[in-house]
């Protein structure tokens, strides 16, 4: 085998290896935040048409989910409670939020409900990684910059 055959074969499994990660890109939840969630998803009353969809997303998003226990959950992955840095894509200026449940959002404090579209939006997914989500201007494409988890 000559050293052009070679680097082919290279290329080729460097290419297939990115496509099989970005096929297991999916959610990570800790299981005791799916059973949040999904009671809350259970027993949300959606008002509008919008919140419905959102609401159909979201379950749909989270039963796909990969369940993990708090001794094996990534420490850059967004989950309930997480502090988190995110960047639209067509904007700069970085945007600082907490993702919590929705009796505890408060838009004053930058706490954010995981029913809301930016929090469902961004739950599960790890630092790095791009999301996109429809909000009521459209579909929006965010960036994950940091995110700070404290277990307790």
């Amino acid at each position: 085998m000559n050293l052009a055959n070679q680097e082919d074969i290279k290329i080729s499994i460097i290419v297939k290896l990115s496509d099989m990660k970005k096929q297991d890109n999916k959610l990570i939840l800790l299981k005791e935040d799916y059973m949040t969630m999904k009671s809350l998803l259970n027993h949300s009353y959606a008002k509008t048409v919008f919140d419905r969809r959102n609401i159909e997303q979201l379950h749909s998003e989270i039963k796909k989910a990969k369940l993990v226990s708090k001794e094996d959950f990534p420490i850059d992955v967004v989950r309930l409670n997480s502090t988190v840095k995110v960047r639209a894509e067509d904007q700069d200026d970085l945007m600082e939020l907490m993702l919590v449940t929705p009796d505890k959002a408060d838009i004053k404090k930058r706490k954010i409900s995981i029913m809301a579209p930016i929090g469902a939006a961004l739950i599960g997914f790890r630092q790095g990684e791009k999301v996109k989500w429809s909000v009521p201007g459209g579909k929006k494409t965010f960036t994950i910059v940091e995110v700070i988890n404290e277990f307790k």
